[in-house]
């Protein structure tokens, strides 16, 4: 199914088309200029996009002047091209992220990442360049410059057939087709002829602290292996694969073994009478939320839930059970590790609502015991405790069993004893205890 198109509005008035798909590490395909629609480019690159969206929330876009954004804002800029870029997270509400950049689209991800070093998580560049004279002089280059001024039809059919890497008769077919409805060519010669000639990232590699990953095509036309050497080599730490790989059919792969392991997997639970602390996040008034938002926006809010949540399971080793629309359920094999993660949650909410116009007040619950593993799910005393607990909650506070308090003793968590309570559907009442979070607390 086609990703659902949006708009995002720069801060200098320009609408940006995006859209969002998929479910997983947040991932941002750079576009490049000229070649990039993304209602088209989700069937004319069905072997990138649609598989990458099976691991990765993948977000793409259009920049300006091209594909389905404002087509007369004719300003290829690196400044404009940032400007895009940072309309897009905004509107997503993305906060670290990986950037993923093909060809001329390189140094603006190159650009952004140095900018921006918090915002960028893992940096994916493919077949780029530092400067126009890493490539100026390839024989494609010219030809390419040579043709520039003919023809909108015959220079688009001969960019594709003759001057372009690919090899797959299916792209090679379509692809003068897929330019010209991508872009004017007005536009075009406007950012290949003027813009790219002004782009130089040489000074800014070093300020990169993103994990780098650049890939380069042993046969690429434009750009020979030494451009995308010279990438790598002023990137700390980056990694350089070449590859031949000219239809891309490898990328995916290459980019989920890169950056997709950060992505929080559903794992199968420990087998049954193992020790673990079970974890509940619960949004409060989600209901509420979706009547007073509406569906689509109450998803976005829902989604900023998903990504705090991943994001904190992943940095202390939480395995996610399952999500339940507005809540989620996740195990821990350490006590320690499980408040850790909870508190790391209730912080980010915090951080994230001072500046969001609709605030996101999580209620979480914890409980420990020996679980019954079936099917890839959780199930038992245990788990049904820890759902009641979270239930008693309110937004923004995290709530324990004795059991857990236990467990964590001397690890400097501070408690506040609630008393005991009685839970529903357990004869029993319940010691419960709340954790302080805040720091001023």
């Amino acid at each position: 199914m086609e990703p659902r198109i949006q708009y995002a509005k720069t801060s200098d008035g320009v609408n940006i088309a995006y859209a969002v798909a998929g479910d997983g590490p947040p991932l941002v395909r750079v576009p490049l200029p000229g070649a990039n629609h993304v209602q088209r480019d989700w069937e004319m690159f069905s072997n990138i996009f649609p598989p990458l969206a099976q691991t990765f929330r993948l977000v793409l876009y259009d920049a300006r002047g091209t594909g389905l954004s404002d087509r007369d804002a004719i300003d290829f800029s690196m400044e404009a091209m940032v400007h895009d870029l940072e309309a897009v997270v905004g509107r997503t509400g993305l906060e670290s992220f990986g950037l993923l950049a093909f060809h001329d689209s390189v140094p603006m991800a190159v650009t952004y990442a140095a900018t921006f070093p918090d915002h960028v998580s893992h940096l994916i560049l493919v077949d780029g360049y530092t400067k126009p004279s890493d490539f100026l002089s390839s024989p494609a280059c010219e030809a390419h410059a040579a043709l520039l001024d003919k023809d909108w039809t015959l220079y688009t059919e001969t960019l594709a057939r003759v001057l372009m890497g690919f090899d797959d008769p299916h792209v090679i077919d379509l692809l003068g087709q897929h330019i010209r409805a991508c872009v004017e060519p007005e536009a075009y010669r406007a950012f290949y002829s003027a813009a790219v000639m002004n782009y130089d990232v040489t000074a800014l590699l070093p300020d990169v602290k993103a994990q780098t990953l650049v890939l380069h095509n042993n046969s690429n036309p434009y750009n020979p292996v030494r451009a995308g050497q010279k990438l790598a080599a002023g990137i700390p730490d980056a990694r350089f694969l070449a590859i031949d790989d000219p239809n891309y059919e490898r990328l995916v792969a290459l980019v989920e073994e890169f950056a997709g392991a950060a992505k929080v997997q559903p794992t199968a639970p420990p087998e049954a009478g193992a020790f673990r602390t079970i974890l509940f996040t619960d949004i409060e008034g989600s209901t509420a939320l979706t009547q007073r938002l509406g569906d689509e926006k109450a998803r976005e809010v829902l989604r900023e839930h998903e990504r705090i949540t991943r994001e904190c399971l992943r940095a202390h080793g939480g395995s996610e059970v399952k999500t339940m629309g507005d809540g989620f359920m996740a195990s821990f094999g350490s006590a320690t590790k499980a408040l850790e993660c909870a508190i790391a949650m209730q912080r980010a909410f915090a951080e994230r609502n001072e500046a969001a116009e609709e605030p996101i007040k999580v209620r979480v619950g914890l409980n420990a015991g020996e679980p019954i593993a079936e099917e890839k799910d959780l199930f038992g005393t245990a788990v049904n405790e820890a759902a009641r607990i979270t239930a008693a909650a309110q937004g923004g506070e995290i709530l324990v069993a004795d059991v857990v308090r236990q467990l964590t003793k001397g690890k400097d968590f501070l408690f506040a004893d609630r008393g005991e309570t009685s839970l529903r559907g357990f004869e029993d009442p319940v010691r419960l205890f709340e954790v302080r979070w805040r720091e001023e607390e």
